[in-house]
């Protein structure tokens, strides 16, 4: 049976292999002749996984009922990352919806579902209803607790690298964020999206600036938000102005989701898109510039159903910098499979789609 923290019992493993293994060959030997074996690196994902009720997307005029939220970027990183590496979902999921949930979790090669916490509050519930493509109404219900660094801790300390996905943005807040920082020392990428949404009182959400996101944007080596958010988070002034200034010994990449045109980023100058180095010299003082570009989508623009897009974006950017792609190459995948789940509705067997094993109308026969 595994723990709490998602380790097997009387696999073979120790903590020492677990610690050594960052970043070294996939499935390597580590301690040998001291009985550890080969072992898979392994990707924490933090996020919130959510029963959707989607109305008037893609032209449909029935609504339809899957999962979402985090299932995309799983979704993604399952058709993206490279081979020796496991997928650690580090989710809450409501008793009511648990069962289901790892169900379909399972369905998802790569994942390993032994960082789940099943809790007794409900799960998070999401309708949306959209007005176009790309504007929709959001509405939540249910909820899962925050996590706290206590809980956190374990965890991550099993895990090769970190992507963390504000899906509710209500997975932690800025103190767990900041103690995430110190205490984890491998390389961690985040989507701060929800961070940008306030909720009323029915549950409504709406766009609000981000307070404290200086701090914030330092809990992580490369953060991603979409344009909406960029300018949001330039409130008080140029957005690209003050990305850049955001940028330092803790913080090298934002990277901005353009929808239909493509990505744009701003990183320090001295970026390197290897993560197993993001983490080694952050006390050598780097260099005071920046650089920017664009990334543009090689493929015609879609229409159909944007749910995920901008998770699936993520995670397959960082997932081909784990590969070893320069920045922009690993962009351009990233355009490339967003594009793609255009194509695709809902989070279920969306890593096939990605991949071109199958079409969405031979996967639903």
């Amino acid at each position: 049976m595994p723990d709490r923290t998602g380790r097997a019992s009387g696999d073979g493993g120790c903590d020492r292999c677990s610690r050594d293994l960052r970043f070294g060959g996939p499935g390597r030997s580590i301690g040998k002749g001291s009985g550890c074996v080969k072992q898979p690196r392994t990707l924490g994902v933090i996020g919130t996984l959510v029963w959707d009720h989607i109305s008037d997307r893609d032209g449909r005029s029935e609504p339809i009922e899957e999962w979402g939220g985090i299932g995309y970027a799983l979704g993604a990183l399952s058709a993206s990352i490279p081979r020796g590496w496991r997928l650690l979902p580090i989710l809450k999921l409501g008793r009511d919806l648990a069962e289901d949930g790892r169900r379909f979790l399972r369905s998802i090669p790569g994942v390993d579902d032994s960082g789940i916490i099943v809790v007794p509050e409900p799960n998070n519930r999401v309708e949306l209803r959209y007005q176009d493509d790309a504007r929709r109404m959001e509405r939540l219900t249910g909820g899962v607790p925050p996590w706290t660094w206590p809980e956190l801790a374990p965890i991550v300390e099993l895990c090769d690298a970190l992507y963390v996905n504000f899906i509710s943005g209500f997975e932690m807040d800025l103190g767990t964020a900041q103690a995430l920082r110190v205490g984890y020392r491998g390389p961690a990428y985040a989507d701060l999206h929800s961070l940008f949404l306030h909720m009323t009182q029915h549950g409504v959400r709406v766009p609000r600036t981000l307070e404290a996101w200086e701090a914030w944007l330092r809990c992580f080596d490369a953060v991603q938000m979409n344009e909406d958010e960029f300018e949001l988070l330039g409130a008080q002034g140029d957005p690209w102005a003050l990305a850049a200034g955001a940028l330092g010994p803790g913080l090298r990449l934002i990277a901005v989701t353009l929808g239909p045109r493509g990505a744009a980023f701003v990183s320090s100058a001295d970026f390197v898109a290897d993560p197993a180095r993001w983490r080694q010299d952050e006390r050598v003082a780097l260099s005071t510039g920046v650089h920017s570009g664009k990334v543009g989508p090689l493929d015609m623009p879609r229409t159909g159903d944007p749910t995920g897009c901008g998770d699936v974006w993520g995670a397959t950017a960082f997932a081909r910098m784990l590969a070893g792609d320069d920045l922009e190459t690993a962009m351009t995948h990233a355009n490339r499979f967003a594009g793609r789940n255009v194509d695709h509705r809902g989070a279920r067997g969306l890593w096939r789609h990605l991949a071109g094993r199958l079409s969405h109308v031979e996967e639903s026969r």
